[in-house]
Formats: C-alpha cells, structure tokens, sequence
C-alpha cells in the first residue's frame, strides 16, 4: 500500500467513525503515520480529503454493483444482485464504509462540502436502479412503477438498513436479508395477478395458490 493509498484508508476509518468536525486531518495522519505535510500535500482540505475518502469508496462500491448487475437475466434479478452485492460489500469494508454514509446526499451536508458534486456521484446509484427496475418492467417481473421514485425508495430501504446495521446499537441480525425480500414482496407482480395478466381466470389462480400452499 502506497502513502497515499494509507492516508485515503486511514481518511475513511477517522470520518466513517467520528464525523466530519470530530475527524481531524492530524488523526488521519497519526493512523496513516505520516506527517501532517503529507495529507495536505496529497488531498488538500479537510474538506477535499473528507470528499475523496468517500468518492474512493464509492467508486469501489459502483464498481462492485455493475459487476454483479451485468450477469442478472431479469430485471428482479438485478434488483437481487444489487441488494445484495451492496450488502456484501457494506460488511466486508465495515471498518470504512460509514465514511459513504456520511458523505452522502441522504445524509446530513456538512457546511463547505461540495453537495452537487456529492449528489453528481451518488446519480450513479440510483441511475443503476432505475435500469434493473426497467428491465424488469419490460421482461414482466417487476410491476409496472414509475422508475425513478421507484429506485429511490429502493436505494432508501438500503441506506436505512446499512445505517441500523453500522451506526445503531439495535439488533439486526438478517436485517439485509429481509431488506431484500421486502423490497422484491413490494415491486414483483403477486403471482394470482400475473396469472390473470396470463389468462387464467382468478379463482384458478387462487386455487392453485392454496393448493402450492398446503403442499
């Protein structure tokens, strides 16, 4: 690991557990151990470091979800691999990622951090949602919704999931789990309406749902 690569590390480990003012630059070089000079030289304000930290981390994380999105065949799918690829990525960096929960626009805007080009990165996310949420309108397994509050009330359910799980003392033990079941019970068409969309008259439909059930 390169000086500037531990000063980034060391940025989102400071922000991500103390905030933007509790954070200083002096703790991110002491964790980093490098001097002071350095930081600055690298990253410039508090403010420009505080941006970086989290731009790193969320092009890492924009990275992973493209990756899992690109191999769903549906559009509930990619729905499940982004939920899911998010979530995974969450507990494998939990030491840093509430740095993205902090600079993030579903978050509190620190005074003279940059909000636009914060809200510019974050599109990207939601951008993501709102073309599984379309594939999945067009390939008929997701219901049809309007796109973008759709996506937004996805990536809502997310953030307020990884934010119980890393900042709060409650118990959430398969909290990811059932995030992504609630959402998919929330946009999937109920299998007796499909079944009518498909022909087969409602009390067919329910019959046969009754009979799935006792078996």
């Amino acid at each position: 690991m390169t000086k500037k690569e531990a000063i980034l590390c060391a940025a989102q480990e400071a922000f991500g557990q103390l905030g933007f003012h509790a954070a200083t630059v002096k703790d991110v070089a002491g964790r980093a151990d490098v001097s002071f000079g350095l930081v600055s030289h690298y990253f410039g304000s508090k403010q420009d470091l505080f941006l970086a930290a989290g731009f790193d981390m969320a092009d890492r994380l924009i990275l992973c979800l493209h990756e899992a999105t690109a191999k769903a065949e549906t559009g509930i799918e990619a729905i499940r691999a982004y939920m899911s690829a998010y979530f995974d990525f969450t507990e494998e960096h939990r030491t840093g990622f509430p740095v993205l929960l902090r600079c993030s626009p579903f978050s509190h805007m620190e005074p003279g951090v940059d909000g636009a080009k914060v809200a510019e990165k974050f599109s990207i996310f939601i951008d993501e949602l709102k073309r599984c949420v379309a594939l999945g309108i067009e390939d008929g397994t997701i219901r049809s919704l309007p796109l973008e509050q759709t996506a937004l009330i996805i990536y809502g359910n997310i953030v307020g999931s990884v934010r119980t799980s890393l900042l709060s003392p409650y118990e959430s033990n398969n909290l990811f789990a059932e995030t992504i079941n609630h959402v998919e019970r929330s946009i999937t068409i109920p299998s007796n309406e499909a079944a009518v969309e498909n022909g087969i008259p409602m009390e067919r439909a329910n019959a046969s749902r009754t009979e799935s059930r006792a078996r």
